[in-house]
């Protein structure tokens, strides 16, 4: 995918054309641009997406393709509470959408436990004296819980006990965000394993397989299949892409927006600019913004208030690389995600890439396995070279048993910047004042998806913004709040009377203490 989709010339710095008022400009060409373009080109408003990316659509969610082997960059069910956003998949793709098994594992001590945790399983593993001592853990922990739970560990330890909360949650997680489990809130931890505890766990271990409970019941940590497209998940958007181009709609790749001017008739100038350098202006009587908000409050004009610009400076994220090793494929193995709770090494989870499909893979005899590695732009992983990561990667994935030094047959490197949004100290102030800023001074501009909102939406939340907002400009007024649309990291809903969280914290926030911060965990 190079240039653009579709024959529509852009309109051009000069004379608006009559219909610029309905025209909507769309920055990123993700699940949230996409989904919101193809909802608009349908009901036949003007559209041109603007993607940075020169190659792929989908965002994070696109599928990267290196000789005959495709990889998915953060490894995505397909899984949503929401009728609507299924039955959109579904239209996009039809058979290409296919049913997958879920499964999943921990390595931990040099073996692998199922996950979501079987007590059975994980019991037998640990040994009778490992054994004894978590569910001693656990009762302790019941019979004198720490009140009130501050912090992450906190929380899990209430609920597992120390000695599970160690072997299971600690190392994975502070991995994935650079921080001690101290120095993270209780309330992620409470929203991100809802729901989950070990007698549910164990009372799902003993459940007939065919069981099914009712969706508003289910623990979804627990769900036992998702859907997926046939070549992963940048089918879906690639398919999106075509539909909104066959609706007239147009996607420009590898530009990167540097300017939104709104003037004084309440018309946006979009100056974005391709990789050479070339500037081009588009007009639009509404813009939509997937893009980080901390690189587009830069890029308006008027400027925004300093301390608003402040803020926005102020948002951190967390990036993450995969390190993508090819292999001979010397036995079976069904799971997708293997996490690894090990602190001798660094990748934190590892994806098998045949198991999400077969065809990510070009047939039976290599596997492709996509180590992941949870880092801040800068660091000393991301500062490494491709064949030095290559080299760590290998090493690591000896260590968890997957391949020996001479089944390893090829390997690449992906960087994903901007993967998460790090909710710290100042974060929740910071959001509040530019959101009313932007809404104030701004009514046309509408942020959706997970960078755009700096929530951690999964896809289909990702989506549902969309498509809210969609409908609001559609009906010319801010009819639904997409800042209302839930966005818990696992599907479970909040326990407000709606359904929806008043607060939506999805990751870790730093705990409101004197501890000092670790080094990991300073600015990127």
């Amino acid at each position: 995918m190079h240039g653009h989709y579709g024959t529509r010339p852009l309109p051009h710095s000069g004379q608006a054309p009559p219909d610029i008022r309905k025209t909507v400009a769309i920055i990123g060409a993700g699940p949230a641009g996409l989904t919101a373009a193809h909802r608009l080109t349908a009901a036949g408003h003007p559209v041109t997406v603007i993607e940075a990316d020169p190659h792929y659509v989908g965002g994070i969610s696109r599928t990267v393709r290196y000789k005959d082997f495709r990889f998915d960059i953060g490894g995505h069910r397909f899984f949503s509470k929401s009728a609507e956003v299924v039955d959109f998949w579904r239209q996009l793709l039809g058979p290409d959408l296919l049913t997958r098994p879920r499964a999943s594992r921990i390595f931990y001590r040099g073996q692998f436990f199922q996950y979501p945790l079987r007590p059975a399983d994980a019991f037998s593993k640990l040994g009778p004296a490992e054994t004894f001592r978590c569910i001693a853990s656990f009762i302790k922990a019941r019979l004198a819980p720490t009140l009130p739970a501050v912090s992450f560990q906190d929380w899990v330890t209430n609920a597992f006990g120390q000695r599970l909360f160690e072997i299971f949650f600690k190392t994975y997680t502070e991995k994935v965000w650079g921080m001690d489990c101290r120095d993270i809130s209780a309330d992620w931890a409470a929203q991100r394993i809802k729901g989950l505890s070990l007698a549910s766990a164990i009372t799902d271990a003993f459940r007939p397989a065919t069981w099914q409970r009712h969706d508003a019941e289910t623990i979804t940590t627990l769900t036992q299949q998702f859907l997926y497209p046939r070549l992963g998940p940048g089918m879906m958007w690639e398919a999106c892409a075509d539909q909104v181009t066959r609706q007239g709609g147009r996607i420009e790749l590898g530009r990167r927006v540097v300017a939104c001017r709104l003037d004084d008739d309440n018309l946006w100038h979009i100056t974005h600019v391709d990789e050479a350098g070339r500037a081009e202006t588009l007009h639009a009587g509404h813009v939509i913004s997937s893009a980080p908000l901390r690189d587009l409050v830069r890029t308006l004009d008027p400027p925004m208030p300093d301390e608003v610009r402040t803020a926005a400076a102020d948002l951190r994220y967390r990036d993450f690389l995969i390190v993508a090793l090819i292999a001979r494929a010397t036995t079976s193995l069904a799971d997708q995600w293997i996490y690894v709770h090990d602190p001798r090494v660094r990748v934190g989870r590892i994806q098998n890439f045949g198991a999400w499909s077969p065809e990510m893979v070009p047939g039976d005899a290599v596997a492709s396995y996509g180590l992941e590695y949870f880092c801040f732009e800068h660091d000393d992983l991301w500062t490494r070279t491709d064949e030095d990561l290559i080299a760590l990667a290998t090493d690591e994935l000896i260590h968890v048993g997957l391949a020996t030094r001479e089944d390893i047959l090829d390997g690449c490197v992906i960087r994903q910047r901007q993967a998460y949004p790090v909710y710290d100290d100042g974060y929740r102030e910071g959001l509040a004042r530019i959101r009313q800023a932007l809404e104030d001074r701004f009514p046309t501009l509408h942020l959706v998806g997970r960078n755009g909102m700096h929530r951690y939406n999964n896809q289909d939340h990702a989506m549902m913004t969309a498509m809210l907002t969609a409908q609001n400009i559609q009906a010319r007024q801010r009819t639904f709040d997409v800042w209302r649309v839930n966005n818990d990291a696992e599907y479970i809903e909040a326990s407000s009377a709606d359904g929806i969280g008043e607060d939506g914290r999805l990751v870790p926030r730093r705990v409101a203490t004197d501890r000092k911060v670790p080094a990991t965990c300073g600015k990127p």
